[in-house]
């Protein structure tokens, strides 16, 4: 069969994918773009099954990826809704202290909102009732420029924007090999064979896989963790107002269960995060032998299970136990009850994990042959994906036959 040959291939039709697709198409009109998607849709996966909050940046290291990708990406996620009428509300929210131990916590998430350059202010007990009238609290800060939008909408003005550009997206094409070709790379799907200058790997939670088949080592493993959410019936969405979060353990990579404010309405709680049993497992049942096998045979799960054994075991309990779920729930508004709570669909996060248990804290992008490999993009991928496309497409080489138009 004859190759079709491009000039980059994104592998992987999330928000980062399309989002690379995107700069790529406007820093080399010229170029032939392809984006390979193994579903039968656009944002089958983490995007489509996200909080779809459009994060602050509060929560991240100063100076990191995650930061600056964050900071800057609220800016240009709000302009690019706003640009192409796509529905999105900056509702703010507020990060509360429910006992006297956490408010040291709490302050210093406080000066981290500072030295990122966030709007932030502390509020007391009184001020948070004013914003969201339901909470119990000690103590509380503001988060200004937190929002929330639908980002399966927004991967698909993606979509339709590179489609314009003359960009070739192909739907349940799955990579199977990629195998060098000269200065090319092929890729091997089950729709056929595709060469390509250069592949740009988006592949979410197969990235450490699809970096294999391309003959680079990740040094890191995806594992997927599930998170599980609940939905406020209608009648108790009265109970929250914007979107409310604990103070995190900074220990922990999760940010413990809070309640969301949705696009549409609706009102989430959760998630809680427990190991999936399967990379795209978003129910209990949900089992793959390869990879759960993968997972247990994995050194660097076992360091991380031992150092958070007992934050894993009250997540465990949370997932089969419902009345454990909304006692943490009721620790922000002791209002809601059981009967106030219906289940909703599970997320899978892909958490890229050293062999020594450590956890991949911030984006991990590694350079290969003719190739670049998206190894760990957990959230705030979502908000931040317009400017990890941009990141992306400028570390791509100079490519000496295609014009190149430079984006800000």
């Amino acid at each position: 069969m004859t190759n079709d040959m491009y000039d980059f291939a994104i592998v992987g039709g999330g928000i980062v994918g399309l989002s690379t697709a995107m700069s790529l198409g406007k820093r080399y009109p010229q170029a032939r773009i392809l984006v390979l998607e193994k579903e039968s849709n656009w944002a089958f996966h983490q995007t489509g099954n996200n909080s779809g909050v459009i994060h602050s940046g509060i929560y991240y290291k100063p100076g990191s990826f995650k930061a600056k990708f964050c900071r800057d990406g609220s800016r240009s996620m709000v302009e690019f809704c706003q640009e192409h009428g796509i529905d999105h509300e900056i509702c703010g929210k507020v990060i509360v202290a429910t006992d006297e131990q956490e408010i040291p916590r709490l302050e210093n998430l406080y000066k981290r909102g500072l030295e990122n350059n966030l709007t932030v202010q502390k509020i007391s007990p009184e001020e948070v009732k004013e914003i969201e009238p339901h909470v119990s609290c000690v103590a509380g800060i503001r988060v200004f420029s937190t929002g929330i939008v639908n980002y399966k909408q927004v991967c698909l003005k993606y979509a339709q924007l590179i489609q314009q550009q003359g960009g070739d997206l192909r739907l349940n094409t799955k990579v199977l090999k990629i195998a060098a070709s000269g200065n090319n790379q092929v890729l091997e799907t089950n729709n056929g064979n595709f060469e390509s200058k250069f592949v740009i790997n988006c592949a979410g939670l197969h990235s450490d896989r699809i970096a294999k088949l391309g003959g680079v080592e990740p040094k890191a493993k995806i594992v997927p963790f599930r998170g599980e959410y609940y939905e406020l019936t209608p009648e108790k969405r009265y109970l929250v107002k914007t979107l409310i979060y604990p103070v995190p353990n900074p220990d922990f990579p999760f940010l413990g269960v809070h309640f969301t404010k949705m696009i549409d309405g609706s009102v989430h709680a959760g998630p809680n995060a427990v190991l999936s049993l399967k990379r795209e497992g978003y129910k209990k049942t949900d089992f793959d032998l390869r990879d759960f096998a993968e997972v247990m045979t994995y050194p660097g799960f076992w360091k991380l299970a031992a150092k958070h054994a007992d934050e894993g075991i009250q997540e465990i309990i949370r997932s089969f136990s419902k009345a454990a779920f909304v006692k943490s729930l009721q620790k922000l508004i002791p209002e809601v009850q059981a009967e106030d709570l219906v289940p909703t669909h599970a997320g899978v996060r892909a958490q890229a994990l050293m062999d020594d248990g450590k956890l991949v804290d911030d984006f991990l992008i590694i350079s290969g042959q003719n190739s670049i490999h998206v190894c760990n993009a957990p959230s705030p991928a979502a908000t931040s994906s317009l400017e990890i496309g941009k990141a992306i497409a400028s570390q791509v080489p100079q490519q000496s036959h295609l014009e190149t138009v430079v984006i800000s």
